[in-house]
């Protein structure tokens, strides 16, 4: 099955391992970890031929990736790839014929959810970078079902840095359900032959008065908000980020209690000092530039705002003496020390190497793009940028531009990589003279990833620009101390192995849940899901969930419900929801007061509101368990042999001749009745909305390409 392969004896170890034990691979980029998938693939392959082997990785470019590794070295037709940008129905009849997929978590997870697919056939998951599974992250989600669904079950986990925290690595055995670790480092002898040396560089470059000056105002706008901040009775050993981070969460914790006037103040004061540390921060590590743009915005913001840390540090004398000494900096182009250090290593490494490759890793979007204005003159520089989807500011790549664009970069088309974090994880770029930290990053797992794009075939160079008596050289030093850590852990753990957790029996609920497709991402219906319920993903007129013909809930985290209050769409909710019999809302968490500044007051206006003005019942959970428990039990209590049938769309329609018009257009897949109001607006009766094209149909707000296509299947297919 495999072709022109041949494992390295570090490899067969470990291969040895996960064909009788489900297993974390814990190996240095680039040494491989992909190639004991496709062996692992081969073998079960082989074990049971009529089987499938499901590969998932958080990234359509690593999806991509991992698909052309296999291509190239496995001789296994029905390769195929699940993204998002794939419909549901297609993915379904992938599926059918597949013989190994690669996906992305989400994908199959909404595959699972709405029961378009099943693992019962699936005889190896795969988790790539599985240092992502904890949390809320999809990965332990899918092992649980997969665990439950499988007939011949068996996990692999990749990673190449799974952090320093034991009990992190812990939470990721017990989610992935892992009952071996296989650990190797750079420095065990059957490894050791294989690893490439990579030269360490650091380039350490003084504050220039001109932004020291710049840096002491707001240092000094800091250090008189502490003082207030004590004053107020909030204090701290020192005012690191996590040590306010961490007084901000207390005094949470102490608001969800009761009112107190001194609490509020405390979070406000706490506020304006994190926004000025981050202005401290841009100031000593990124230059004039990049400060420059947090203060514009910031003072833009400040007329309109109803926040009231952002109006009190704008008024700061202080932060606003700083903001205008950045401002003379920028006129006179002053820009950091680092940028003229960078261009001098870039040239220095394109004169030594005209064909050399270079990753240039900087925190920020706004700092990339201001590095690549300030490069490109450099001789032998073609720089391009690498950041993530988000459109911000102007910069945004697509996963198909960033997988093209690392195809150009590997063929030579430009030769720095000017990257933000999107390309720390994973990705395959087999040639990579030298990585630049434009920052250090106090991450250890950061760091490793940052590193390992380098000295993978050849030799290769990592160098960091660091600041003198700045932030800089804490991170550098924090990521040293956890990767120290990281290494004394994962060391212990190659003697002690974690038992594998024991999955409770599955019972199938006698339940259905109506849920709203907007919830599909929310981990109440994960655990819905592992409770035994069925749950079905439609669009909802009212609610988020519809246990029956009388029941609607109204499910709000704490910070949704705020958010809801302030931007006004709880009260049409509301009303809304009180056409079923019995409404109900559901609130997640008592944090309230952590989100968006929003008064004490308005938080216990509202749920007077909802309980004496609306008379709907207000029950609150802890977290999103106890949530689905709750539904759970409302659902038994309420669902009877003759209402489980119950659909959303199958309430009495009104018996005028436009509400039933309206009522037709809206039972199309996605189309709600706003929706369906805007369509009949357009085409003027049913009959045209359901002879337009696709093309025709996109031009109606909120509905895309999916949407129509799922809207021509219902209306032009065969039935059958």
């Amino acid at each position: 099955m495999l072709n022109n392969f041949k494992p390295r004896l570090y490899q067969e170890t470990i291969f040895n391992t996960a064909t009788t034990k489900n297993t974390l691979v814990v190996l240095p980029t680039g040494m491989g970890k992909t190639a004991i998938a496709l062996m692992m693939a081969a073998h079960r392959l082989n074990v049971y031929p009529k089987s499938k082997i499901l590969f998932l990785a958080p990234t359509k470019p690593l999806v991509e990736q991992h698909k052309k590794s296999f291509e190239a070295q496995c001789n296994v037709e029905d390769l195929v790839v699940f993204t998002g940008e794939i419909r549901p129905e297609q993915r379904k009849e992938l599926w059918k014929q597949a013989k190994i997929i690669f996906s992305t978590p989400q994908s199959v997870e909404n595959d699972i959810i709405n029961e378009k697919i099943s693992l019962k056939e699936v005889s190896l998951l795969v988790f790539d970078e599985a240092h992502r599974g904890v949390g809320d992250y999809a990965y332990p989600f899918l092992a649980k079902q997969y665990l439950q669904q499988a007939q011949n079950a068996r996990v692999l986990g990749l990673t190449a840095s799974p952090g320093g925290d034991s009990q992190k690595i812990e939470e990721i055995c017990t989610n992935l359900h892992i009952e071996a670790v296989e650990v190797r480092t750079d420095e065990d002898p059957d490894v050791a032959p294989y690893i490439q040396p990579v030269e360490f560089n650091i380039i350490k470059v003084e504050l220039p008065p001109a932004l020291q000056e710049a840096r002491n105002c707001v240092d000094k706008c800091i250090k008189t908000k502490l003082q207030t901040l004590q004053k107020y009775g909030g204090r701290i050993p020192y005012y690191s980020k996590k040590e306010l981070l961490a007084l901000q969460r207390r005094i949470h914790a102490q608001l969800a209690h009761g009112n107190n006037f001194l609490l509020l103040k405390c979070m406000s004061v706490l506020a304006e000092i994190i926004k000025a540390q981050h202005a401290l921060e841009l100031i000593e590590t990124q230059g004039v530039s990049a400060a420059l743009v947090y203060f514009q915005r910031m003072y833009e913001e400040c007329p309109t705002t109803k926040t009231k840390a952002v109006k009190n540090l704008c008024e700061d004398v202080d932060f606003k003496t700083a903001y205008l000494k950045i401002q003379t900096l920028a006129d006179k182009n002053l820009e950091h020390p680092k940028i003229p250090a960078l261009k001098e290593e870039l040239e220095n490494t394109f004169a030594a190497n005209k064909y050399a490759k270079v990753i240039l890793f900087t925190q920020y979007r706004d700092s990339a793009t201001k590095l690549k204005k300030s490069i490109k003159d450099v001789p032998g520089v073609l720089p391009e940028l690498f950041v993530g989807q988000a459109k911000k500011r102007g910069t945004g790549l697509s996963q198909k531009e960033q997988v093209a664009m690392l195809d150009e970069f590997k063929d030579g088309c430009f030769n720095v990589l000017i990257a933000t974090s999107v390309a720390e994880e994973g990705l395959d770029i087999p040639k990579v003279d030298e990585v630049i930290f434009y920052e250090p990053v106090p991450s250890a797992i950061r760091t490793i990833q940052r590193r390992g794009r380098t000295g993978r075939l050849d030799k290769g160079k990592v160098t960091l620009l660091i600041t003198k008596g700045t932030r800089d050289e804490g991170y550098h030093w924090s990521a040293k101390g956890k990767e120290k850590r990281m290494k004394k852990t994962l060391d212990s753990m190659k003697t002690i192995q974690p038992k594998q957790p024991t999955l409770k029996e599955y019972q199938k609920q006698d339940v259905l849940v109506h849920a709203d497709h907007r919830e599909k991402g929310s981990p109440v219906i994960k655990a819905l899901i592992e409770l035994g319920v069925s749950v079905r993903l439609e669009t909802l007129e009212k609610g988020d969930f519809v246990i029956s013909n009388k029941v609607g809930i109204e499910y709000k985290t704490d910070q949704d419900f705020v958010n809801s209050i302030i931007d006004g769409r709880l009260l049409q909710q509301l009303k809304e929801l009180r056409s079923f019999e019995r409404p109900l809302v559901i609130i997640e968490g008592e944090d309230y007061y952590t989100h968006r500044g929003i008064h004490p007051n308005a938080v216990q206006g509202m749920l007077a509101t909802i309980a004496v003005s609306f008379g709907i019942p207000v029950l609150q959970t802890k977290h999103a368990k106890e949530t689905s428990k709750l539904i759970l039990a409302i659902a038994k209590r309420e669902q009877t042999t003759e209402n489980k049938d119950y659909s959303p769309h199958s309430e009495k329609p009104t018996h005028s001749l436009q509400g039933l018009q309206e009522y037709l257009v809206s039972s199309l897949p996605n189309v709600g009745l706003t929706t369906a109001k805007d369509l009949l607006k357009e085409f003027g009766s049913a009959k045209n909305v359901i002879n337009a094209t696709k093309e025709e149909l996109q031009k109606i707000e909120g509905i895309g390409k999916k949407i129509s296509e799922q809207i021509k299947d219902v209306t032009d297919k065969d039935y059958s």
